[in-house]
C-alpha cells in the first residue's frame, strides 16, 4: 500500500466504529455487574441516593460534577446542594432542605463514555469482591 492508497477519513472512521462498538459493550459489562451488587450502597454523604463514583482521576471532566453509576447501570451526574426555605424567616429541618439530584448522562461522546464506564466498572467489581467477601464465599 502506498501512502497515495492510504484514506486518514477512512482510518478515521473505522477507529470511531470501534470505540463506538467498544462503549455498546463495556455499557452491556457495566449494566450486568452492578445488577449483581447486593446491596447497592448509598453514595457517601447523600441521604437519599445510592450510586457508585465513576471518576476517572486523570481524566475528570471540569464542565461536570460527580459523575456516578446508579443500580440501572447508566452513568449520571450528582448534583447535592440545599434549597432554600419557602418563608424567609422560616426554620426548616436541614434533611428537609436537601437537594440531591441525577442528571442523565446521555449526550456522552463514546470515548467519554469509555473513561467513565471502566472507571465505574472498576469500582464496581471491587464493591462486588468486598460483598463476597464479607458474605465468607
Amino acid at each position: 500500500m502506498t501512502s497515495d492508497d492510504f484514506d486518514p477519513l477512512a482510518q478515521k472512521a473505522r477507529a470511531d466504529a470501534l470505540v463506538e462498538q467498544s462503549a455498546l459493550r463495556l455499557r452491556e459489562l457495566l449494566r450486568e455487574a452492578v445488577s449483581h451488587l447486593d446491596p447497592f450502597p448509598p453514595f457517601p454523604g447523600a441521604l437519599f441516593t445510592h450510586a457508585i463514583e465513576a471518576e476517572p482521576t486523570l481524566a475528570a471532566h471540569g464542565e461536570r460534577g460527580c459523575v456516578v453509576v446508579c443500580p440501572d447501570g447508566e452513568l449520571y451526574e450528582l448534583v447535592i446542594g440545599a434549597e432554600p426555605p419557602s418563608f424567609p424567616d422560616e426554620t426548616a429541618d436541614p434533611v428537609a432542605l436537601r437537594k440531591e439530584e441525577l442528571k442523565k448522562l446521555d449526550d456522552l461522546h463514546p470515548r467519554d463514555y469509555l473513561i467513565y464506564a471502566y472507571s465505574a466498572l472498576t469500582r464496581v467489581v471491587e464493591i462486588l469482591l468486598e460483598q463476597r467477601e464479607a458474605k465468607g464465599s
